[in-house]
């Protein structure tokens, strides 16, 4: 299973942010470039969703009330559940790290990719992603009050607004200005993608800088971080199988039950990293790394899992020309 080249620049980032990190003025500049570069990426997100395809998705609502219960019921449940490694396999911190990442929405583009190369129904992905992300806006937010508590950070109203500003109101800016900048974007996609992944780099310099400085990466130790891979790795086979075999229980046709699960068992890093540095402020860099580990483990796991689907049997029948020369031959000696 190859590792994404990105996780690579991911751990680079995270050695800068160790060796050099931002402090004082530094530090203000590399939060204002973060905030910036994370609003600018859900404007293109914005711009990029087809008004159209959204109205049509909104048609397969089952599919779509199917991947939100996944994302924020059944994820937030596990994480629950995962309680119970504390202290033996995680320290609190990790643990509500951990707790985090299980209430961040579905990711987007992966999803839409990994469904693709399964080929599994596309439109759905898109608007399962979109649809995920902006749920997540206000309901992230609202379940880390729930369930993390005075262990969140500080949630607040004014977070919450912080977070709509940051989000919400820039992809609502994309979908106001796709009419004059769609085509535009669409001729640029490759430029544009290196803008999604500089924004998501920037972030994780910010947060990881404050971490640093703040002194929270005295609390882990490689045994902790080996820990925390085990319980991530149960919580992903968990919901690849929940995902696939509860679409089938559902009675979701192939291509339905690929979306399903690609856009069903995945949480999205670019929404989450701006989340959790508005809520839990110098703690974020402690609470994105289960983020970041479970982020490149989906990558890994999915990659394999889509290029399988792409040879189902049932995509690749038995050849019908064969078929039809046993029937011919047949004929010919029946007459």
């Amino acid at each position: 299973m190859p590792i994404d080249p990105y996780i690579l620049l991911l751990l680079g980032t995270v050695g800068l942010a160790a060796l050099l990190p931002a402090r004082g003025t530094g530090a203000d500049v590399a939060d204002g470039a973060a905030t910036a570069a994370i609003a600018l990426l859900f404007f293109l997100y914005g711009a990029r969703l087809s008004t159209r395809e959204a109205l049509d998705g909104l048609r397969h609502w089952r599919l779509h009330l199917t991947v939100l219960a996944c994302t924020f019921v059944i994820f937030p449940l596990l994480g629950l559940a995962a309680r119970g490694t504390v202290p033996v396999l995680l320290t609190d911190p990790l643990y509500q790290g951990l707790l985090f990442l299980t209430l961040v929405p579905s990711t987007v583009q992966s999803s839409i990719a990994f469904t693709s190369i399964a080929r599994g129904n596309v439109p759905a992905a898109i608007c399962a992603g979109s649809f995920s992300s902006l749920v997540g806006i206000v309901a992230t937010p609202l379940l880390a009050a729930s369930l993390l508590g005075g262990n969140g950070g500080g949630f607040s109203a004014d977070s919450l607004l912080k977070i709509v500003l940051q989000l919400l109101v820039p992809f609502l800016a994309g979908q106001v200005l796709r009419r004059w900048i769609g085509g535009f974007i669409l001729r640029h996609k490759k430029f544009l993608g290196l803008v999604d992944r500089g924004s998501i780099l920037l972030v994780v310099y910010a947060a990881f800088s404050e971490g640093m400085v703040a002194g929270v990466w005295n609390q882990v130790s490689p045994a902790r971080l080996g820990g925390l891979m085990a319980v991530e790795a149960v919580i992903l086979t968990v919901m690849l199988l929940l995902t696939w075999y509860g679409a089938k229980a559902l009675r979701f046709n192939r291509e339905d039950r690929i979306a399903i699960q690609f856009a069903g068992s995945k949480k999205s890093l670019a929404a989450g990293l701006p989340m959790a540095s508005v809520l839990f402020g110098a703690h974020a860099a402690l609470a994105v790394l289960p983020l970041m580990l479970f982020h490149q483990m989906q990558l890994m796991v999915c990659a394999v899992i889509a290029k399988r689907r792409s040879h189902d049997k049932e995509l690749n029948p038995p050849a019908p020309v064969a078929e039809s020369r046993i029937a011919v031959g047949t004929g010919t000696r029946s007459g």
